[in-house]
């Protein structure tokens, strides 16, 4: 019997009922590293000698957005999800001794990757991830053997209203404007990004949104996420470097979009074809978190990418 990959939780799920045990490289493990003098949690599945894949979530979100996508690759991949700082399960240091920062993230998830030894990956990207993931090209474009780009910009195309009160903190970083964003932060503004612009929202589980809003709500959550949108502006102003690796080192480039999204619309996706033209390009009829109601169709398109990067060789200069 042939099993599709978007299939495959489940059936081992099934499997697991009929007292089959599953092969080790699809059981996900969740673990704990101290890095930074923090806690730092991720999820790891599949082989340790196999290619590595890293995933990087965005914002309000963490590795659990993952959640599926990590066993449709694990049969031949190593990947590794982390959780950054003061999301999901990791850590929450007081502000007052921890830089919340994109910067800072970077050098957390590239400290962790070299305690668990890995030295070549492809990134998966997604919203918060690709300022993280570019900052770590950046520190070691010899490392990046593949991009994998979901709805995360490298380029202010599409950049609409939906960034306006965030560009006026930006430019003063009054309390006004950052209490302002606080409406970033509610229950509503949470769901609206799992379903703004899905075509069915059916498929989108209701318990995803309600897990990240708990852990939004949690005592002192707030000004993290607030200091870390008036940061984001950094990620930005390094917009041009992100292009410059780009354009430099060619690394193989897939990008699945929800070509729906408000906040990093499709102009966002078709920028990238301007310095990598031969990236392979998918828009999808869906919004923000597009694994949500696409990740069949998304671990698909990501299995047969990876396997045609002849698994993942080395970007040269």
């Amino acid at each position: 019997m042939m099993l599709s990959f978007a299939r495959w939780p489940a059936a081992l799920a099934c499997l697991a009922l009929l007292g089959v045990r599953r092969p080790e490289a699809a059981v996900v493990h969740y673990r704990t590293l101290r890095v930074d003098g923090v806690d730092v949690f991720y999820r790891e599945a599949g082989p340790a000698d196999g290619p590595t894949v890293v995933l990087l979530h965005g914002f309000p979100t963490s590795s659990s957005m993952f959640r599926n996508l990590i066993p449709a690759l694990a049969d031949r991949y190593h990947v590794i999800a982390p959780d950054y700082p003061g999301f999901g399960q990791s850590g929450v240091p007081d502000r007052g001794r921890f830089r919340y920062t994109f910067a800072h993230y970077a050098e957390v998830v590239d400290d962790l990757l070299g305690q668990l030894g890995a030295t070549r990956y492809a990134l998966y990207v997604q919203d918060y991830g690709a300022p993280v993931g570019y900052r770590l090209a950046l520190r070691h474009p010899e490392r990046v053997t593949a991009l994998i780009v979901q709805n995360g910009n490298a380029y202010e195309d599409g950049f609409g209203d939906f960034w306006k009160p965030i560009k006026a903190y930006w430019a003063d970083g009054s309390p006004a404007h950052r209490n302002a964003l606080r409406a970033g932060l509610t229950p509503q503004a949470t769901k609206s990004q799992y379903l703004d612009g899905v075509r069915d929202s059916t498929r989108v589980e209701p318990g995803v949104w309600v897990h990240d809003q708990a852990l939004l709500d949690r005592p002192g959550i707030d000004e993290i996420m607030l200091d870390l949108f008036r940061d984001y502006a950094t990620n930005v102003a390094l917009y041009p470097r992100f292009q410059a690796f780009f354009r430099t080192y060619q690394p193989p480039t897939l990008i699945v979009w929800g070509r729906n999204d408000a906040i990093f619309p499709a102009a966002g996706a078709r920028a990238y074809l301007r310095d990598l033209p031969k990236a392979e390009l998918h828009l999808l009829d869906t919004g923000h978190f597009a694994l949500e109601d696409q990740g069949d169709t998304i671990a698909a398109l990501t299995r047969a990418f990876l396997a045609r990067t002849s698994a993942m060789h080395t970007v040269h200069r």
